[in-house]
């Protein structure tokens, strides 16, 4: 026979979890100087130029 579970308190376990999990990510995402944040700025922009000039663009077709 399987362990009876409280359905209840399996909801309440996961949204605490979950809450506990965004709690986490704010706390990496504002929890950084200003300086951290222009680096991480600069490092994303620099990946999303390098990113773009890899792109093979088609020649338009009339």
């Amino acid at each position: 026979m399987a362990d009876i579970v409280n359905l209840r308190q399996f909801r309440k376990a996961k949204a605490r979890d979950e809450r506990e999990a965004v709690a986490e990510q704010n706390r990496i995402s504002h929890g950084r100087t200003k300086a951290e944040k222009t680096l991480t700025k600069a490092r994303n922009d620099k990946a999303a130029r390098q990113h773009e000039q890899g792109r093979i663009e088609k020649p338009e077709q009339d």
